[in-house]
């Protein structure tokens, strides 16, 4: 009776689990879960997740699956939890069977930071992997980076080639050590080797020598190249102006802002001003580029990120970044090695031949990259976390769809900052930074991150979704890739609308919205350029209620690059002629008098003078306006600049506008500009304007949420004075608020067309 009565006290339940839950540790998580209840069975991963049978008392399993949601390992991401009972087996042990091959639609996981474990195992003299620059763990370390397929497997990825040697095999084998089925398990006997190499053909194996040989060079001012977990960076010592004039001469990098990595939170401290939302940002396992205030007299050269008031700081990521730090006991720039225009490079051959001017001297490693991926940039601004470019760390980003979508649907982005966006079964992914598709090599780098995304999830899209502009790289892949292939449908969606709809797709709006869409350039409904757009939206139409008075771009794209041009417009627009001609200000004597009048002709007769909504534009005018007329040295210089002023000035005053028929008027407001002397008083005043306007408009719609996306919202003190005088608002956090938002904003109109 005993024994009939503990048999019938039996269950066994099947339990399926999707989301991020392979690479992570979530199958040694599982069997020390079911040994420390006492239940038999096993755990396996597949295609889709994870599979578990558990078997054992009612009390056991509920304390088991209670523990499974509360407490999963740290990288893991529980998505969906499907649990069904099933006739008992009689099973005596708990089991983790070998990874099987189905349907796959598990997610990826991200590249994570070095954990705390592997740093304090790393530093032990007495430890095996003392000074290990690949010691990693199933809490930390490369993945997307590494992975050629799922399920996740060692053999599926770029360490398919390294044996495990016996320790790291007993490691890797056994359940009850966090190093089990860590697929980039490896120690200084059986895994990658580190090397330094220099342009004349000299190499240096040994471990030791290599990295004292680049640091020595760094210390000495040289400029050289460092494989990281996702491509080469440029290196050189942060705090030497000579050093940083080199590699951006060299490198044609004039002005753009340089990332810093410091060995510690301290040294950032002594840098950059930093708040506990900075801080907790700066040190978490993703690591990002955070973007703070730069402190006066900084011990970093002027040169890192001039005329701006702002720095990009994080700290170091991988094993070897920690060794190095540690070594050189010095900030160093860590920026992408790249030309501009085109991807992070991933080979020590493309180094020598693309950055030979640049890079003398290396430190790389025998294992492949074989999905490249850049650093992550954030940035908080009053209560939000601002994403800028969702890369390591972040991506793939990957979440649940509650409804099924019906069918595979790939959306593009647009030209600049592209992401890829999939959706398929219950799953949206999202690709990590792929960047602007200005090149060759540009081009070549989003198709094979496209084709790893459909290799990966063995994925061929039903429907295509892309940009309207007829001519951006994505729209023109798109439409020919619908022509060879008559059974995908082809959505163009508008491109300010793409924006509002990434943010409506971040918290899951299904509502009227008044969306507040603000960029450098978007092609609009009537074939021109749009960029200072509001609309009321929903996840299925829009309409434009108002946008910017458009201004000129004398000489097309020329205008973008050299923004004098535009400020120029915006007096043409403003005074005739003959007054413009009895102005003098440092604006209109960067031209003489024959190019004023050509220019004026072009204007008036609209001769390669595409007119723009953009309020991306309007900035750069505002900018030329305060002298400055230099040609930008990178997209978005003239909005940096401007906040950096604006920070200067304490007043609350704005200038005159008029909103009427849908047009925001700002004429009145570049009467008054001109009028004005000092610079820092300008760039406040006229963020000031455009929060008025904001909220201005905000008060016609007050049932409305609103909503702010567009690269123009990267600017902090905007969206801080915006923020705070909102009741209701939204603001992406999560997804890139510029055009790597776009493709997300893409895929949610398509999802939703496709259910309709």
């Amino acid at each position: 009776m005993q024994l009939l009565a503990e048999f019938s006290s039996k269950n066994r339940f099947k339990i399926i689990l999707k989301g991020i839950v392979q690479g992570v540790g979530f199958r040694p998580f599982v069997h020390q879960l079911a040994t420390k209840w006492q239940l038999c069975g096993f755990v396996t991963n597949n295609g889709s997740g994870v599979d578990i049978e558990i078997e054992g008392s009612k009390d056991g399993i509920e304390n088991f699956l209670s523990d499974l949601v509360s407490n999963k390992p740290p990288l893991s991401r529980i998505d969906n939890l499907e649990k069904e009972q099933v006739q008992i087996q009689n099973s005596s042990i708990f089991e983790i069977l070998q990874s099987s091959s189905n349907q796959i639609s598990t997610m990826l996981s991200a590249d994570i930071s070095l954990c705390c474990d592997c740093l304090r195992e790393m530093r032990d003299k007495k430890n095996r992997r003392y000074n290990y620059p690949f010691i990693n763990c199933t809490n930390c370390g490369p993945r997307y980076t590494i992975i050629n397929n799922l399920p996740y497997d060692r053999e599926k990825t770029s360490m398919d080639k390294f044996t495990m040697c016996a320790k790291c095999q007993e490691e890797y084998t056994n359940p009850n050590d966090r190093r089990y089925h860590a697929q980039p398990i490896s120690c200084h006997e059986c895994g990658p080797k580190l090397k330094y190499m220099n342009l004349l053909g000299e190499e240096e194996y040994d471990e030791t020598k290599a990295i004292e040989k680049i640091c020595s060079l760094i210390s000495d001012g040289k400029v050289v190249a460092i494989k990281g977990v996702g491509g080469f960076h440029i290196v050189c010592d942060a705090r030497n102006t000579r050093a940083v004039k080199f590699l951006r001469d060299n490198k044609h990098r004039p002005t753009k802002p340089l990332a810093v990595m410091f060995k510690n939170i301290a040294g950032i401290k002594k840098v950059a001003a930093l708040s506990k939302k900075d801080e907790k940002l700066i040190l978490s396992k993703e690591r990002p580029i955070v973007i703070l205030t730069k402190k006066e007299n900084s011990i970093l050269s002027e040169l890192i990120a001039p005329n701006i008031d702002r720095v990009g700081v994080f700290l170091p990521y991988t094993p070897l970044h920690e060794i190095l730090l540690k070594k050189l006991n010095f900030p160093i720039v860590a920026t992408s090695a790249n030309l501009s225009g085109e991807p992070i490079i991933l080979n020590e051959k493309e180094i020598f031949t693309k950055l030979p001017l640049v890079v003398e001297h290396l430190l790389t490693y025998d294992r492949e990259i074989v999905n490249a991926c850049d650093d992550s940039v954030v940035q908080n601004s009053f209560n939000d976390v601002i994403t800028l470019r969702m890369a390591r760390g972040y991506a793939p980003y990957s979440f649940y769809l509650e409804k099924k979508a019906s069918k595979k649907i790939l959306a593009l982005g647009g030209n600049q900052k592209v992401t890829i966006s999939l959706a398929f079964d219950n799953h949206i992914v999202i690709s990590p930074h792929i960047g602007d598709l200005n090149s060759i090599d540009s081009n070549e780098y989003f198709l094979r991150a496209l084709n790893t995304l459909k290799r990966v999830y063995n994925f061929e899209p039903e429907i295509i979704v892309c940009d309207k502009h007829p001519k951006y790289a994505t729209s023109c892949f798109a439409r020919e890739y619908v022509s060879n292939n008559s059974n995908v449908e082809l959505i163009e969606v508008q491109h300010h609308y793409a924006h509002a709809l990434s943010c409506m797709a971040e918290y899951c709006l299904n509502e009227d919205v008044l969306a507040f869409c603000f960029d450098g350039t978007g092609y609009g409904d009537n074939g021109e350029l749009w960029g200072g757009e509001i609309f009321i939206a929903n996840e299925s139409e829009y309409k434009r209620i108002y946008h910017f008075e458009e201004l000129a771009l004398l000489g097309g794209e020329v205008a973008i690059k050299e923004p004098r041009r535009i400020g120029l417009s915006l007096l043409f627009a403003c005074f005739s002629l003959k007054e413009i001609k009895n102005m003098r200000t440092p604006l209109l004597d960067s031209f003489t008098k024959v190019e004023i009048e050509t220019l004026y002709s072009m204007y008036e007769r609209g001769i390669n003078s595409p007119k723009s909504s953009s309020l991306g534009r309007l900035f750069d005018g505002i900018y030329s306006l305060c002298g400055y007329t230099e040609s930008l040295g990178y997209e978005g210089e003239s909005g940096l600049i401007l906040e950096s002023l604006s920070c200067k000035s304490k007043t609350k005053s704005t200038y005159s506008y008029t909103l009427e028929n849908g047009v925001i008027d700002y004429k009145q407001m570049i009467c008054q500009i001109i009028t004005e002397k000092f610079n820092e008083k300008i760039a406040k005043k006229f963020i000031n304007t455009l929060v008025k306007i904001i909220v201005e408009i905000s008060q016609k719609y007050p049932t409305l949420p609103v909503v702010l996306s567009g690269g123009v919202f990267q600017n902090r003190v905007l969206v801080s004075q915006v923020t705070k005088a909102l009741n209701k608002y939204y603001i992406q956090s999560k997804i890139p608020i510029n055009d790597g938002g776009l493709s997300l904003g893409q895929l949610y109109f398509a999802l939703k067309k496709s259910e309709d």
